[in-house]
């Protein structure tokens, strides 16, 4: 069974996440990038750094470095994790998403995340469903309000839900950001 990670690790682009996904289960958020500076991506992070913590994962390359930089000057407590340049090289190409899952998990430990045995399954389909968040024409934007009422941003269902449960969301925060995104 994978490790499950509390923070939310943040790294540059889509093939990292795979990499990540592939040795632990955890809230990932992607960069893409110096898109990071893009209007509402910081806020992205401030709401994921004041709620569960972030750990930077990023390449170890000189865009990498200065994402670190950047990211670290609105979160100076952000946990930073590491992988070399040997174990992110392959073929010529360095980044996180040549990592073996193990590389990843120790660089992960060398950064003092936090883990956990089982994530609190307190919101689950049903309830989505019981509340038009999945499986009705209005789900769609009805998440993306209450995404925006809660600060978890928008996300398909299943992320939507995994959100809510990794965020720590309680189930009066949601009820009432229900009705007022309905208001």
């Amino acid at each position: 069974m994978k490790k499950i990670i509390k923070e939310v690790i943040v790294v540059e682009g889509r093939d990292d996440i795979s990499a990540v996904k592939a040795a632990v289960d955890a809230e990932i958020i992607q960069t893409n990038g110096f898109a990071i500076r893009k209007k509402g991506n910081i806020e992205k992070l401030r709401i994921a750094y004041e709620k569960k913590g972030l750990i930077i994962l990023t390449d170890p390359d000189f865009v990498g470095d200065e994402l670190r930089k950047y990211i670290q000057k609105y979160f100076p407590n952000v946990k930073q994790a590491y992988i070399s340049r040997k174990d992110g090289t392959k073929d010529g190409d360095v980044g996180i998403e040549n990592a073996t899952p193990e590389t990843i998990i120790k660089a992960l430990e060398k950064a003092k995340c936090e883990t956990e045995d089982a994530v609190n399954e307190r919101f689950t389909v049903d309830l989505m469903v019981d509340y038009n968040l999945i499986g009705s024409d209005e789900s769609k934007d009805l998440r993306a309000k209450v995404g925006d009422i809660l600060g978890i941003g928008y996300s398909n269902g299943k992320q939507f839900i995994s959100k809510l449960n990794r965020y720590g969301i309680t189930e009066e925060e949601f009820i009432k950001a229900v009705a007022e995104a309905r208001n």
